[in-house]
């Protein structure tokens, strides 16, 4: 229990202010199993879980800690659906790893599924929004439900081994820095900044590789004098 309350209670100072300890440490969790992700390796996904829970634990500021804190309805929820989807992808990705500890190749979703994505990025956040406002969430809402819905459909597309997952993370994080930056949560902003240059890497990671594992086909026709 002491350990616990440390947890809960433990603030790093910044200047004339602090941060969270658990914020920080959610965050470092998320950004190493990104990086597994990037790498393929199964491992990214428990890793990734025991960075949701921190993080569920500081978006809901009011009920964990401090009264004044702005609660995130959309980024809390997000972390209990990673841990949903993270589970779904840690056992689709320990079915079928490959030899030298890689899970999954890489594959293009296709111009329909691109479609499909971008439909249910855009119809579901509309949905949500009222939402996220009816139980209180922190303005401007439709932010927080745009950041909950899309990384739901990033963490879904890294569970199928989709290369464009990582430019839906760039969408979350464009939208996602601002909201974080103005609700308070500085930890967790400057984590998405760094993630948005993060996932682009990964983008170009995962297409070379893409790339790599396409079967070689031959265009020219056999000679017969070999025969």
């Amino acid at each position: 229990m002491d350990f616990l309350q440390w947890l809960f209670e433990a603030r790093i100072p910044v200047g004339n202010g602090s941060l969270l300890l658990r914020e920080v440490v959610g965050n470092v969790f998320g950004l190493l199993s990104a990086l597994g992700g990037m790498r393929r390796r199964v491992w990214a996904w428990p890793v990734g879980i025991l960075g949701n829970l921190l993080l569920l634990t500081v978006f809901l500021g009011s009920l964990f800690g401090a009264a004044s804190a702005a609660n995130l309805l959309g980024q809390a929820g997000r972390q209990v659906m990673f841990i949903a989807v993270s589970v779904y992808g840690w056992r689709q990705w320990q079915a079928s790893r490959h030899s030298g500890g890689q899970a999954v190749t890489p594959q293009w979703a296709g111009t329909r599924t691109r479609l499909g994505m971008v439909a249910f990025l855009i119809v579901g956040t509309f949905l949500l929004t009222p939402l996220f406002r009816m139980l209180g969430s922190y303005e401007p809402v439709w932010a927080d439900a745009w950041t909950f819905v899309g990384s739901l459909l990033a963490t879904y597309g890294m569970a199928k081994g989709w290369v464009e997952f990582w430019l839906v993370w760039v969408a979350v994080d464009i939208v996602g820095v601002p909201l974080l930056f103005s609700a308070g949560y500085y930890a967790s902003a400057f984590m998405y900044v760094f993630y948005g240059a993060f996932t682009l890497v990964g983008f170009f990671v995962w297409a070379r590789a893409q790339r790599a594992a396409e079967p070689s086909v031959e265009t020219l026709l056999p000679d017969p004098t070999l025969r």
